[in-house]
C-alpha cells in the first residue's frame, strides 16, 4: 500500500509579500527551504492561520537569509503581508516505510529566522 505523509513542514512564518501579477507560487527564503528540506517546485500546501485558506502551489527559491515568504499570483489573494502560515509538504511511501518515517519540522522566529 501506497500513502501520502507529512514530509516537511515551516511551521507560523508570516507572510512578507504578496505579489497577485505575478506567475504563480510561493517564494521562500532559501535557508528556510534548505532547513525544512523544501527543494525548488515542489508542491506544497499552504494553512493561513489568520483566516483558515488553504491552497496548493509550488516552492520557488527566495533570497538566502531575508525571511521572505511572498505569496504569488493568484495565491496572493489567500493571504495579506503579515498573516501567519503553515507551509507543509508531503511524500508517498510504502506503508512500513511511512511507519518509520520522521518529517523536518522547523519553527522560525517571528522575523521567519531559523532558531
Amino acid at each position: 500500500m501506497h500513502i501520502q505523509v507529512l514530509k516537511s513542514k515551516i511551521h507560523r512564518v508570516k507572510i512578507t509579500q504578496a505579489e497577485l501579477h505575478y506567475v504563480g507560487s510561493i517564494t521562500i527564503d532559501e535557508d528556510l527551504m534548505d532547513a525544512a528540506n523544501l527543494i525548488e517546485n515542489e508542491k506544497v500546501q499552504i494553512v493561513n492561520v489568520n483566516n483558515g485558506e488553504r491552497l496548493e502551489t509550488y516552492v520557488i527559491t527566495g533570497e538566502r537569509g531575508s525571511g521572505q515568504v511572498c505569496l504569488n499570483g493568484p495565491a496572493a489573494r489567500k493571504a495579506s503581508v503579515g498573516d501567519i502560515v503553515i507551509i507543509i509538504s508531503y511524500a508517498g511511501m510504502e506503508l512500513e516505510e511511512a511507519k518509520k518515517h520522521k518529517p523536518v519540522l522547523i519553527f522560525p522566529d517571528e522575523r521567519n529566522k531559523l532558531v
